[in-house]
C-alpha cells in the first residue's frame, strides 16, 4: 500500500506539494514500485504551469496517473533514461519549451551564450534535435515501451519542414525519432485520451482516431489515401500533403503544402492531413478542440481554470543551486489565456497554441495571485496579467457557426474582422480585481499590446497608462513599409501611430512619463535594404532608437519561413524577395542601428548598396556621419574582409 504524499522539506525550506518523482529514491518514498508515464524534458526542473512538459506531467498526475519526470537527462548513454524504471504506459519525450536548435543558435547561426531554461543558464545541457534523440536513448532503455512525442519543437516540426540551422528541408520529427504517436498543438486535451485509453489495456497501435495525433501508416494504406485526394471543400475526406520528396526537391511544392497546411488548422474545418515520406506516410487527424474557457462545465472537459488549479509549488525542484533564468522572468507573472489570432507569418504561436483564444476565470486568476503571495520572495509586484499577446482575453467570434465556418488565417489582417468581438471589459475588470487583491501593490502589463485592438478601446488605454507601465510599453509594429507589412500580415504603420498618440496623452492625464518601446524586425521575406532605410528614416523621424531589434529566424513550419525557403508567398503563390545571406542580413540589421557607432561601417555600406549615399554625412536628415579617420585606420589594419561564402540572395 502506498504511503501517503506529504509536504516535501529540504533542509530549512518546505514546500507544500511533493515534486514529482526524479528518480527511484522518490517513488520508494511512495511506496510505488513503477510509473505510468515518464515524461523526458529538455529543462530544468521548474514546478511551474509555464513550463510545458512540467504542466503535462502535473495535468495528468490530476488525472490520476504515477507520473515522473527526467529533466535534462545526459543523452550519450541509455542509463539516464532507466533512472525511474519503466514506465507501464509510455515515455512521453518533449525537447522543452523552445526548439532546441532555437535554443542554442542565434539568427547568425552562433552559439547563444546561455540557455534559460538551464540552470545557472549553462549551455550544452540539452542535444541538438532533442526530440530525436531523447525518443531514441527511450528506445533503447525498454525497446517495448511505447514513445509519444509533444512539446513545441516536435509541434512545430510534424510535417516536412525548413531547418534553418542546416539550410535544408527535413523529415517529420515523428519519421526521424521513429517514436509511436505524436501529440501537435496543446497537448492536455490528446495526451489524457491516449493516456486513459492505454490504462484500460487498448494497445497503442490501435489508437489511430484521437484529435491531434499523427502516427506512420504504412505503403499500402497511403496508397489507398492518395487515390483519393481531397478537394477544396467542406467535407471530411484526407488533404494529401506534397511528399517530402517533392518539398524537398520543389519549391513550389514546397510553398503549396504550407498552404495546404495552414487551410486546415481550424479545429471546426480542419481535415486530417497525410504526407508521403519515402514508402510510408504520416497521417494528421483534425486539431484538438481547444480547451473551455474558466471552469468549464461538462464532465470530463478539460477547462483552463483546471490547468492553473493543480498543485504546483512554483519553484525550481531544490536539487538546483544556481538560479534558472526562464524562471526569474516567469515566477510573479500570471498567464490570463492561450492562443492568438493575429496570424503573424513569422510568429508559430499560431500554429501551435491555435487561434481560438482559451480564457480563464477571473475566480481562478485571483486564486493564482494568492498563491503568489504565499511565495517567501513575493514582495507585491506582478511582473505580467498577459498571454501570448497581452489584449485578447475573452475575444472571440461573435457567431461560433461562423468561427467553425471559418479559413481565414487572421482575424485581424487585412484589418480587424466585423465578426471579431474586441470588448476589452472583461479584462479592464479583471485588471481592476487583480490591482485590488490585499498584498498587490503594482500589476504591470509585459506581454505585447496589440495596439489595432487597443485602438479600439480608450478605456483600456486610459487604465493601461494609469495603472499597468512601469516607465515602457512593449508593442511590436515590427516594419513601416506596406509591402514588408503585408507579408508579415501587420496592421500599419497608421494604426502604431494612433496608439501611440492614445498612450502618450493617456500617460499626461495620468501624470505620468512614460514611453512605449516598439520592437522592429530585419531581414524579414519581402524586406530589402531600401525598406530597411524607409525604416531608419521613420526611426529618426520618430525620435527613436531600438536597442532590442529581432533579426528574423525561420522557426520551423512558419509562413514566413516557407517564403525565406522557397521565396514564394504561399497564401498568394507569387515571388517574395528575400534576404538569406548572413552578410545582407547583417547590413539590413545595422540600418535599425544607424544610431548606434558600432554598426556605422555596416550601416554605410547598406546605404551605398540602396544607392542612398546622400544619408552618409553630417547634415540633419543624414543618417551615419562619415568615416573618421580613426576608422579607417582601423579599416585598414584589418585587412580586406574575406569573401563570404554560402550566402545568396534571391
Amino acid at each position: 500500500m502506498a504511503t501517503p504524499l506529504v509536504p516535501l522539506k529540504v533542509g530549512s525550506r518546505s514546500f507544500p506539494h511533493p515534486f514529482l518523482p526524479t528518480c527511484r529514491a522518490d517513488l520508494e518514498a511512495r511506496g510505488w514500485d513503477a510509473l505510468d508515464i515518464v515524461i523526458v524534458s529538455g529543462d530544468a526542473y521548474v514546478d511551474h504551469p509555464a513550463f510545458g512538459p512540467v504542466l503535462i506531467a502535473r495535468f495528468l498526475e490530476g488525472r490520476g496517473f504515477r507520473v515522473g519526470i527526467l529533466p535534462q537527462p545526459d543523452w550519450r548513454s541509455a542509463e539516464p533514461f532507466k533512472a525511474l524504471g519503466k514506465p507501464r504506459l509510455f515515455y512521453g519525450v518533449a525537447a522543452g519549451n523552445l526548439d532546441s536548435m532555437l535554443n542554442r543558435l542565434t539568427a547568425q547561426k552562433k552559439n547563444r551564450s546561455e540557455d534559460q531554461y538551464s540552470p545557472g543558464g549553462r549551455t550544452n545541457c540539452r542535444p541538438d534535435r532533442a526530440s530525436v534523440v531523447y525518443a531514441q536513448r527511450c528506445r533503447e532503455a525498454y525497446p517495448d515501451v511505447p514513445i509519444i512525442l509533444g512539446g513545441i519543437e516536435a509541434s512545430l516540426r510534424r510535417i516536412a519542414h525548413y531547418d534553418y540551422w542546416s539550410d535544408k528541408v527535413r523529415r517529420s520529427v515523428l519519421v526521424d525519432s521513429k517514436a509511436d504517436l505524436l501529440i501537435f498543438g496543446m497537448g492536455e486535451r490528446p495526451v489524457w485520451e491516449v493516456a486513459d485509453r492505454l490504462r484500460k489495456g487498448e494497445p497503442l497501435s490501435s489508437i489511430r482516431d484521437v484529435r491531434g495525433t499523427a502516427f506512420m501508416v504504412p505503403g499500402a494504406e497511403l496508397a489507398k489515401l492518395e487515390a483519393d485526394p481531397a478537394r477544396r471543400a467542406a467535407d471530411d475526406k484526407v488533404v494529401v500533403l506534397p511528399s517530402y520528396e517533392e518539398a524537398a526537391k520543389d519549391k513550389v511544392a514546397f510553398a503549396r503544402m504550407s498552404r495546404d497546411f495552414q487551410m486546415e488548422t481550424n479545429p471546426g474545418n480542419g481535415r486530417p492531413l497525410v504526407q508521403r515520406h519515402g514508402d510510408r506516410g504520416v497521417f494528421f487527424n483534425r486539431p484538438a478542440q481547444p480547451l473551455e474557457d474558466g471552469a468549464g462545465g461538462a464532465q470530463g472537459s478539460v477547462a483552463m481554470d483546471e490547468l492553473y488549479d493543480l498543485p504546483f509549488n512554483r519553484v525550481p525542484h531544490p536539487v538546483y543551486r544556481e538560479r534558472i533564468p526562464a524562471y526569474d522572468t516567469v515566477k510573479h507573472s500570471v498567464v490570463l489565456m492561450r492562443g492568438c489570432f493575429g496570424g503573424c507569418t513569422f510568429c508559430s504561436i499560431t500554429e501551435h497554441e491555435g487561434r481560438v483564444i482559451q480564457s480563464r476565470s477571473s475566480e481562478s486568476v485571483l486564486r493564482e495571485i494568492r498563491e503568489l503571495r504565499r511565495l517567501g520572495d513575493f514582495r507585491g509586484t506582478v511582473t505580467d496579467l498577459g498571454g501570448p499577446t497581452a489584449n485578447m482575453y475573452k475575444m472571440k467570434c461573435r457567431s461560433p457557426e461562423i468561427e467553425q465556418k471559418c479559413r481565414k488565417l487572421s482575424c485581424v489582417h487585412p484589418g480587424v474582422c466585423e465578426n471579431l468581438v474586441t470588448d476589452h471589459g472583461p479584462l479592464i475588470d479583471l485588471m481592476r480585481e487583480v490591482r485590488e487583491e490585499p498584498g498587490v501593490k503594482h500589476v504591470f502589463i509585459a506581454s505585447g499590446v496589440r495596439y489595432d485592438l487597443a485602438e479600439r478601446s480608450p478605456e483600456y488605454v486610459q487604465e493601461l497608462a494609469k495603472h499597468h507601465v512601469g516607465g515602457q510599453l512593449s508593442v511590436a509594429p515590427e516594419h513601416v513599409s506596406p509591402r514588408v507589412l503585408e507579408k508579415m500580415k501587420k496592421p500599419g504603420i497608421e494604426s502604431y501611430e494612433r496608439f501611440q498618440h492614445m498612450f502618450a496623452c493617456a500617460s499626461e492625464d495620468a501624470g505620468k512619463e512614460q514611453y512605449e518601446i516598439p520592437y522592429f524586425i530585419s531581414g524579414h521575406p519581402g524586406s530589402t535594404l531600401e525598406d530597411m532605410v524607409e525604416l531608419a528614416l521613420w526611426l529618426k523621424k520618430n525620435g527613436k532608437r531600438p536597442r532590442q531589434v529581432q533579426d528574423f529566424i525561420p522557426t520551423p513550419m512558419s509562413m514566413a519561413a516557407c517564403m525565406y525557403y522557397s521565396g514564394i508567398d504561399p497564401l498568394k503563390m507569387e515571388p517574395v524577395y528575400v534576404a538569406t545571406g548572413l552578410r545582407e542580413k547583417r547590413l539590413q540589421k545595422a540600418l535599425l542601428l544607424y544610431w548606434n557607432p558600432e554598426h556605422w561601417p555596416l550601416a554605410r555600406e547598406a546605404l551605398r548598396q540602396a544607392g542612398r549615399a546622400d544619408l552618409i554625412g553630417r547634415g540633419p536628415d543624414c543618417l551615419v556621419p562619415p568615416e573618421s579617420a580613426a576608422e579607417r585606420a582601423r579599416s585598414h589594419s584589418a585587412g580586406p574582409r574575406p569573401s563570404p561564402r554560402g550566402e545568396r540572395r534571391r
